[in-house]
């Protein structure tokens, strides 16, 4: 069971409108929807009776309303109290998607150490997740600093006046595959209606998925492929690639060592590629000393 289901359905229980719950929770009244299903299915029982407008909530539903506002009461108030624990250790908590976190995060963070010096040791804890939840718990004040990719065409929408970020370098987004026997590429791009190439795809809601579909718009030329293999973590995609599975569109620094043993090539020119921005973004209101220590260290 994800938590999330338990603030959707009070947020459904007060609002009694999906379409506005669905607002509330910056999600799509399908996700709302497929997500209260989820719920029910966990709990065994219909909570909402959606035979009525305004829908109202089942027998079982207003009873399970009543324990999990006292479950959501005693949790935040419990994280309430975690935090204040968890600044007085002076732990970074850092939220990032799964390819920062595995990729880039651990050497970077090394460097900046290194910049520091002993004398003071940066202790910080990695919270993966997609690029919603990650913006989410950085505005929710659930996490200290937020890494992620931006582009103009995908950006990071934050309050200037609330959150500020620095720029930590650039990351490459390009499709590979395994190289046939002559070194080339086994799957070129853009391949041909007769023979179209399997592509190892994200999913559509994805941050990689979206980049995918602008470069593909960007360019004006169709690519020929099909989607024989889907996921929304770009390490499971190159898992695939390197068994010779198809084509897929991977950060550079998740494959650079595949680059250059050639076990991976590039499956494609630079009009197949997109260049994000690697930012790291905090809230102006955070004074946590490690927080400053970094951020001056960083600038």
């Amino acid at each position: 069971m994800d938590i999330k289901w338990l603030d959707d359905f009070l947020s459904l229980a007060q609002t009694r409108n999906f379409s506005r719950s669905a607002e509330d929770r910056s999600v799509t009244q399908s996700a709302l929807s497929r997500r209260i299903q989820s719920l029910e299915a966990w709990v065994g029982a219909d909570l909402v009776d959606r035979s009525t407008y305004p829908l109202v909530l089942t027998p079982a539903g207003k009873m399970f309303s009543v324990a999990a506002s006292e479950a959501m009461r005693l949790l935040n108030d419990a994280r309430a109290m975690l935090r204040v624990q968890e600044t007085s250790d002076q732990v970074l908590r850092v939220s990032a998607g799964h390819a920062l976190s595995l990729n880039f995060f651990p050497g970077w963070l090394a460097g900046v150490q290194a910049r520091i010096g002993p004398q003071a040791m940066l202790r910080a804890r990695i919270l993966p997740a997609n690029v919603h939840d990650s913006v989410l718990s950085l505005i929710e004040g659930n996490c200290d600093l937020l890494l992620c990719y931006h582009h103009a065409d995908l950006p990071i929408e934050l309050d200037a006046s609330r959150f500020e970020y620095v720029h930590l370098g650039d990351e490459v987004v390009m499709p590979v595959c395994t190289p046939n026997r002559a070194g080339s590429p086994a799957y070129s791009l853009p391949g041909s209606k007769a023979q179209p190439l399997p592509c190892l795809a994200y999913t559509a809601t994805s941050y990689f998925g979206r980049v995918v579909q602008r470069i593909v718009s960007r360019i004006g030329q169709a690519g020929c492929f099909q989607n024989c293999y889907e996921s929304d973590m770009a390490e499971l995609l190159k898992t695939m690639a390197l068994a010779g599975q198809g084509l897929a569109w991977l950060p550079e620094s998740s494959i650079a060592r595949e680059l250059a043993e050639g076990k991976l090539v590039r499956a494609g020119s630079e009009q197949w590629t997109m260049k994000l921005e690697i930012r790291l973004f905090r809230a102006r209101g955070n004074d946590k000393p490690m927080v400053d220590m970094l951020w001056n260290a960083l600038q």
